[in-house]
């Protein structure tokens, strides 16, 4: 049986012990006075895997685990020893009430662009799927040809084609030979 000290150490795997984990990431962040973009630039990262960090939806990798403590010093030892175990990436149903969340759904998946998008990379690349396993994400902020604030939202990721699956080509074949 693990020790209390090791069980604290494992990723939380219920979603009450993730939001208070999530939050004193949070608040460790926010006692630094530092943004998401101000992390990243100390560590080396984009905006958007630097946020997944801080909500435990990606993994800190232990070589890095001593940049992000010397950009926010407010992370305990302890936090950053969770951080570097695989998260348990749930996602919250409720989530979808969140307005930006759903804006960024509809947009991007659910009724406005998707079958588009998927048409376009299939012209261009194939029968396939972009990788979100491969894959960066970058949030800016430009100014529109009226002055107006606009949200730029980059999804760069590996593109993964599906294969013809040759019989031959299964390594995992069981019986029937």
């Amino acid at each position: 049986m693990a020790s209390a000290t090791q069980s604290k150490l494992l990723a939380p795997r219920t979603r009450d012990a993730k939001v208070a984990f999530v939050d004193q990431l949070l608040a460790a962040k926010a006692a630094s006075g530092k943004t998401f973009d101000d992390i990243a630039a100390e560590c080396g990262w984009t905006n958007a895997y630097t946020a997944q960090l801080f909500f435990n939806q990606a993994q800190l990798k232990p070589e890095s685990a001593g940049r992000l403590k010397a950009a926010v010093p407010e992370i305990s030892d302890e936090a950053l020893a969770v951080m570097q175990q695989p998260p348990n990436r749930c996602w919250d149903p409720d989530l979808h009430q969140e307005p930006h969340v759903y804006r960024m759904l509809e947009a991007s998946a659910v009724s406005h662009y998707g079958e588009a998008l998927k048409a376009i990379v299939n012209e261009k690349f194939g029968d396939g799927i972009m990788s979100a396993i491969d894959f960066y994400c970058t949030v800016d902020k430009v100014q529109g040809k009226h002055g107006e604030n606009r949200v730029v939202i980059t999804f760069n990721g590996k593109f993964l084609p599906h294969v013809e699956q040759l019989s031959e080509d299964n390594t995992a074949a069981t019986g029937g030979k």
